[in-house]
């Protein structure tokens, strides 16, 4: 028999189109005829066939597994392990057995309990605010079940103390309700809704449920903190799985009696829960979530936790930034959601605090290519975000890349096993004492759990005494193998601020005439009590100072350690409440000190050699000397014929214009280390119009000899040659008209784009030893905007290399343009 989706067959037909009625009735008629011939209570034993049909209960019918409509009309005996299902009609429900299987002696399973289809009544009537109800028989309420009523201590029952569901799927009388009993003098009860995980991925409710209710225990037999009631925990196992919470929500929602606050513990699970709180006005205090999605009040805005967020790592890290004087850092992730919005947050306080995040690196599962990216970079300080299995990749690759030592620092998370770098990992190729070496000298940040301070706070005990008492709840368990051990403080301390918390509201609601005992899950007056009363908690717990910021996250202080010869060593702690930071002065350095935050570069003038200038100038001073002496001479014999044939003022304009050029190699050679910065445009002015007047003067008046005689003598008139005489104030006309030009370019040069002192940087170059630093020669030179205009020429597509002698050095290479004057300090 061909197995076909479910059909339905019941007792009562729908009605069908008029064409089909008739031969579809004939069939159900003859139908109906077979199956009123079997008994309603036994089945017809036929063991070689199977199961007669069986006729279903008053108001409901049988689905038929696989079978069509055509072939339940026709089949008279089912199969042996046939399963056929009950179904009612409407407002009503299957009390009794809903599934019969084939059994192989022929008959069907439970046939001694009869199948009913009884209407439902109301399940608003099977809760009662602020009361119990208890219901016979157990199951949904149908008819014939009787609902019994009380109400809590400190509470007055109104209307009848029961209820009966009648034939007609109606409650017999009204519901009642407890009313405040004003005159009770006792405690009345107020109840927290919990989920510990008690197994899952993170079994923290093993030791954080112990401690919660060592926290609840000293509380209710506090006379000054909720004289008036008792706190109550109502709490599930969520084995850390968001499925599974979503149940037990639904549950601590739905059944009385009401949660004034709901408390969950790992980070998936308070996602879920704080998200849906909003909805039924409930205040959600976590002990174990630092996940920083959790941190945005737009989406949880009635969350808080003990347990800090990740982000908390971030101030610590910035003040040991500032504290060491860095202001460039490099980070590398694992690309994994609590990290990426850590790295994020620390981009905000690092940008704040005036750091600059140089290289940011991420990886999935393979670290090399991220870690030789912080090798190219010349990464120095850099903070590492990944899982502990991540972290021995990383330090692998680390050793490989040399980026460790007393170069570099890293910052990792502290909550690694104290020997995480020595356990054995084949997914490397590092042994333990290269792993050893590499992760020397790194810094982690954990946050206290645990107050390192003797200080009896709002519970009257120590740290060391809440741990003696903890152990003695736990009988004796080895605290490793406890899950959430850590975190046990953190429990504790929140029940300490939701109990202090809602001690603090109890005055501002009487004054507003309301009891907490009124909450309900439509109250926001009272939920925005404790809200504020919440957010205003501060007082000394086992754990540390309690405080919560803006988003609802615990502040607290941060221990900071440093791996030294091979273990953990205490340098320091952080208070990010205060902003205090407690410092050990016991850090150690593999170098003389913190490594500088990237290289160091010397910047260092680069100066004309003195014993180059002054050789130079000598050389020049004797050709002035030579210029004066045939300047003398040929005024003492201007006289003389040949000396008045060759033009002796153009002889003393050229002797003139060499003397002035020569000059013009003092200024040439004077740099800052002669002369101040301020003063230098002054001699860059001075050097212009001394070497181009000097060359106007000398070169100007030998052109004009030379271009007149070779313009009389080759000159033809009438076609024959004849000498002319040479006129000198043509000569003198074209000197003068050359020097006009020249001075005429050498004023409108100052005018529009004047000299002025450039800085040029050539290659860095490394000193001698092993010396962190790099030196960058610099060079001062007199330059103008449109230099290359001025002087005539095209500019050349990249620099040459020119060599130049130095004070320092005896040839250093620069990089300049081939006609560049490279003059001065650099």
């Amino acid at each position: 028999m061909a197995l076909l989706p479910p059909r339905v067959i019941s007792g009562t037909r729908r009605p069908q189109p008029q064409t089909q009625r008739r031969s579809k009735g004939m069939a159900l008629f003859l139908l109906l005829l077979i199956v009123s011939a079997l008994p309603s209570s036994t089945a017809v034993r036929n063991t070689s066939a199977g199961c007669a049909i069986i006729r279903p209960p008053r108001d409901g019918g049988i689905r038929y597994r696989g079978l069509t409509q055509e072939q339940i009309r026709s089949v008279q005996v089912l199969p042996v392990d046939y399963e056929i299902e009950y179904i009612c009609r409407g407002n009503r429900v299957i009390v009794g057995p809903k599934v019969r299987k084939c059994l192989p002696d022929g008959t069907w399973t439970d046939l001694t309990q009869h199948s009913r289809c009884l209407l439902l009544c109301a399940r608003v009537w099977t809760s009662l605010e602020n009361g119990r109800v208890s219901h016979w028989p157990p199951g949904p309420p149908v008819e014939g079940t009787v609902l019994s009523y009380s109400c809590l201590p400190g509470f007055i029952l109104i209307g009848r103390n029961s209820t009966h569901c009648n034939k007609m799927g109606k409650w017999d009388t009204p519901k009642p309700v407890c009313h405040y009993d004003r005159h009770y003098t006792g405690k009345k009860k107020l109840y927290i809704g919990a989920l510990f995980p008690m197994s899952g991925g993170w079994p923290g409710g093993q030791a954080c449920l112990p401690a919660a209710r060592m926290a609840l225990n000293l509380v209710n037999r506090r006379s000054d903190i909720l004289p008036d009631y008792e706190l109550e925990l109502i709490h599930y196992d969520s084995m850390c799985d968001p499925g599974q919470a979503t149940k037990l929500l639904y549950d601590l929602l739905y059944t009385e009696p009401i949660k004034v606050l709901l408390l969950p513990g790992c980070s998936s699970v308070s996602t879920l829960v704080a998200e849906a709180a909003r909805m039924w006005n409930l205040i959600v205090l976590s002990y174990g979530s630092s996940s920083p999605a959790l941190s945005n009040r737009q989406r949880f805005p009635t969350f808080f936790r003990t347990h800090p967020s990740a982000t908390l790592h971030n101030p610590t890290r910035v003040q040991l930034f500032q504290k060491w004087k860095w202001t460039k850092i490099a980070t590398i992730q694992q690309t994994t959601e609590v990290f990426t919005s850590t790295l994020d947050d620390l981009e905000e306080r690092v940008k704040e605090a005036g750091i600059e995040i140089s290289v940011r690196q991420s990886f999935l599962t393979d670290p090399a290519v991220a870690v030789k990216n912080l090798k190219r970079q010349d990464a120095r300080i850099i903070v590492g975000l990944f899982y502990e299995t991540e972290a021995r990749k990383v330090f692998c690759e680390v050793y490989k890349e040399k980026l460790y030592g007393k170069k570099h620092v890293w910052f990792l998370i502290g909550w690694y096993a104290d020997n995480w770098f020595k356990i054995h990992d084949p997914s490397i190729n590092c042994t333990v004492e290269q792993m050893t070496e590499a992760v020397e000298g790194h810094v982690t940040t954990e946050i206290v759990m645990l107050n390192p301070e003797t200080v009896r706070g709002a519970s009257n005990l120590t740290s060391q005494e809440f741990l003696a008492q903890l152990m003695s709840e736990l009988g004796g368990k080895n605290p490793e193998e406890t899950g959430g051990f850590q975190e046990a403080p953190l429990a504790y301390d929140a029940i300490w601020a939701m109990a202090l918390a809602l001690n603090k509201t109890v005055g501002p609601l009487r004054a507003k005439g309301r009891r907490l005992e009124d909450f309900n899950y439509n109250n926001r007056d009272i939920t925005a009590e404790i809200y504020r009363a919440l957010n205003t908690s501060s007082f000394e717990g086992v754990s540390g100072h309690v405080v919560f910021d803006a988003q609802g996250s615990r502040m607290a202080w941060t221990l900071i350690e440093q791996l030294q010869g091979g273990s953990y060593k205490k340098i320091g702690y952080y208070d990010s409440t205060k902003g205090n930071l407690s410092w050990y002065g016991n850090d150690k350095w593999i170098g003389p000190g913190p490594p500088a935050d990237q290289t160091v570069v010397i910047e260092e003038f680069r100066y004309l050699s003195q014993k180059l200038f002054v050789s130079v100038s000598v050389f020049a001073g004797l050709g002035i000397l030579l210029g004066i002496v045939c300047l003398t001479f040929n005024i003492y014999n201007s006289n003389v014929r040949y000396i008045q044939n060759s033009q002796p003022y153009l002889n003393n304009i050229t002797a003139v214009g060499c003397m002035m050029a020569l000059a013009a190699v003092f200024p040439l050679g004077i740099d800052g280390l002669h002369v101040a910065r301020r003063q230098f445009p002054v001699v860059c002015q001075f050097r212009l119009w001394l070497l181009g007047l000097g060359f106007s003067l000398a070169y100007g008046s030998m052109f004009t000899k030379i271009w007149w005689v070779h313009t009389v003598f080759t000159k033809k008139e009438d076609k024959k040659d004849k000498r002319k005489h040479l006129e000198p104030f043509k000569l003198y006309a074209t000197v003068g008209v050359l020097l006009g030009v020249d001075v005429l370019s050498l004023m409108i040069w100052q005018i529009v784009d004047p000299l002025h002192i450039t800085v040029e940087k050539f290659t860095r170059e490394a000193p001698k030893g092993d010396l962190d630093v790099l030196i960058q020669p610099l060079l001062e030179h007199c330059s103008s905007e449109k230099m290359n205009t001025w002087l005539g020429e095209r500019p050349p597509p990249s620099p040459v290399n020119k060599y130049i002698y130095t004070e320092h050095q005896p040839i250093a290479p620069l990089g300049t343009t081939q006609n560049e004057l490279l003059y001065g300090r650099t």
